[in-house]
């Protein structure tokens, strides 16, 4: 009997070690952007700076826009997305004007406006 306590305390201790022991990490399915070499001196050359970005915190080029904050109607107008400014407006086909995006950095939530009308909402993480 007590051979067998013994048996199954070692055994519930095994398996609940084993469930603390860490697991590989999931394959990614995106590219992870290379931080170094060329890479970076090429993200320079545009003014870029490699950081990190969106929840992952993975490295990217990311690059100011010089037409930042500009107003907009459509991404046609901007160096990056013409992104709306404030909550989503009660009618969605009214004309709005958008601002054009800060950066290159494609993470976090925003609306896009497209030929002057709200588009949609969007989270990228």
């Amino acid at each position: 009997m007590r051979n067998a306590l013994r048996l199954g305390l070692a055994l519930m201790t095994a398996l609940m070690l084993a469930a603390c022991a860490p697991t590989p990490a999931p394959a990614d399915p995106q590219p992870v952007p290379v931080a170094q070499g060329p890479d970076a001196k090429a993200c320079a050359a545009k003014g870029g700076t490699i950081r990190p970005v969106c929840m992952r915190g993975l490295p990217a080029c990311v690059i100011p826009y010089r037409d930042a904050g500009k107003a907009c109607a459509d991404r046609s107008d901007c160096q990056g997305r013409c992104l709306y400014q404030g909550d989503r407006p009660a009618d969605r086909d009214a004309p709005v004007t958008g601002q054009c995006q800060a950066t290159s950095n494609p993470c976090g939530c925003f609306a896009e406006v497209e030929h002057g009308r709200y588009l949609r909402g969007l989270c990228v993480d």
